[in-house]
């Protein structure tokens, strides 16, 4: 038997250790994380950057760059996959994940920033070598050369069908959302293609941050004396911060006095809470609270008026979540986890309710862009019968003249006015107040007498709202 181990090697290049991008590497993370845990960027991605600051691998350069990396390819994916799919060999679902994270991260950076073509694959490449070996390295390379052959204005002439051939499957690969979901953002807007495409093209932009000052907590002055601070566009509580704000850096947010809340978010609070009311405006109900934005507005608008808030949220870790945001308002308020649908508390005390329903969350797309990916049509009948009883214990909850608003982060037709039609065509206690006009100096609300806002038209999250009126 001969002695390999002593054969001489081959002569060639002497093997070099891959070199470490602390800022792809983390990039990569953040997308692993996503993929295999269901986990959400915007929770996974800020304990990372901390990290990494504290451990001197990041300056601020770098914290905007594994930013961008991560969202950017979050919201492209669809496109880039089918970009993907035209250069390798298999199919997709024949990639391990891993990798094709990995051609998913160097397709951005060659697609959709301005990163030079050969630094974008070089740091590809390298990115393999540490997280995947040399071997699949190789793999990368040689499908990241073929994506570089064009622009994404060209690889999207190749690989999204016609428009006039199929406007769905041609809007879903060139705008990077499912096929269902433009369907049905498209059924619940109405009206032709330009609607449709500054919808989908809204979903890809990055949303701006936006604080609201807790009525008798903050002021919207003091917010705005913040560096990069400017007001907001609806909501009299709102602050909007410049790219690059920092709102942990700001001390009222520290102090929670102020907090991180969408303006759509605000307005569903104010309506609420700015509804017309007959008799005593005492007792509120925030009946599906977690995690807390709106139900800390409410509470701070409640204490103002000397009423209290009763905050219900099903899910214990929710509820300290809410107590948390809570914790300090100036009124009385109660925090408690129980399920709206089976409530503890008597029929018809109350004065307001809320309930802002689990649903699809289609309306947060700016802001979790890996939502589009993770849901499916057929979630849509998990959630309908627990919005219905929502609704239903919500109206029940309050007194005749009380008022209800119900909510939620969804456009979907089959969450927001099919729930509120079929509750209320069962009732005949109930009449629908038009929202509309609650929302003062607010443009395109429709025909009301629901809302429904659009983050093309009103900068704002998706959010709908109904308010209703328990009757005699």
């Amino acid at each position: 038997m001969s002695d390999t181990s002593r054969r001489p090697r081959k002569p060639g290049k002497p093997y070099r250790r891959p070199k470490k991008d602390p800022v792809r590497v983390l990039a990569f993370d953040a997308l692993r994380a996503v993929d295999e845990r269901d986990a959400y960027a915007n929770l996974v991605l800020p304990p990372l950057l901390r990290k990494a600051r504290e451990k001197g691998d990041f300056d601020g350069r770098d914290a905007a760059l594994a930013t961008e990396l991560v969202y950017g390819t979050l919201r492209r994916q669809g496109t880039y996959d089918a970009i993907i799919a035209a250069c390798v060999d298999r199919p997709l679902r024949e990639v391990d994940p891993p990798v094709l994270d990995v051609l998913s991260l160097g397709a951005h950076q060659l697609l959709g920033t301005r990163i030079p073509t050969h630094a974008a694959v070089s740091a590809s490449v390298e990115l393999a070598r540490v997280v995947l070996g040399d071997g699949r390295a190789k793999f990368v390379n040689a499908v990241l050369r073929k994506v570089a052959q064009d622009d994404l204005d060209g690889w999207i002439q190749r690989v999204a069908p016609p428009y006039d051939d199929d406007p769905e499957e041609h809007l879903a690969v060139v705008h990077s959302h499912p096929r269902w979901v433009v369907s049905a953002l498209w059924d619940s807007l109405g009206g032709g293609r330009a609607g449709i495409e500054r919808l989908l093209e809204a979903d890809n932009e990055r949303p701006e941050v936006t604080l609201v000052a807790r009525p008798g907590r903050a002021t919207t002055e003091e917010l705005l004396g913040e560096e990069a601070a400017v007001a907001g566009r609806w909501s009299p509580y709102a602050v909007r911060l410049a790219e690059g704000g920092e709102p942990g850096a700001i001390e009222a947010v520290r102090e929670g006095r102020a907090g991180v809340q969408d303006e759509g978010s605000q307005l569903v609070a104010l309506a609420l809470a700015n509804a017309p009311l007959d008799g005593p405006d005492e007792k509120w109900l925030d009946g599906c609270a977690g995690p807390g934005g709106k139900a800390a507005l409410l509470a701070a608008l409640a204490a103002e008026r000397g009423a209290m808030l009763l905050a219900s949220e099903k899910q214990p870790h929710r509820a300290g979540l809410v107590a948390k945001a809570l914790h300090g308002n100036p009124g009385p308020y109660q925090v408690i986890a129980a399920d709206g649908t089976r409530p503890p508390w008597r029929a018809g005390i109350f004065d307001r309710a809320l309930v802002d329903v689990p649903c699809t969350g289609l309306g947060a797309l700016r802001r979790r862009p890996e939502a589009r990916w993770r849901r499916r049509p057929e979630d849509l009948d998990g959630f309908a019968p627990l919005q219905r009883e929502l609704l239903r214990n919500a109206i029940d909850s309050v007194r005749v003249g009380g008022v209800v608003g119900y909510a939620t982060c969804s456009p979907h037709l089959a969450e927001t006015r099919a729930v509120v039609d079929d509750v209320l065509k069962h009732r005949t206690d109930v009449e629908l107040i038009d929202a509309r006009e609650l929302l003062p100096g607010v443009p395109e609300l429709g025909e009301g007498p629901d809302v429904q806002l659009w983050p093309h038209v009103h900068g704002t999250d998706a959010m709908y709202l109904a308010l209703m009126r328990k009757a005699g």
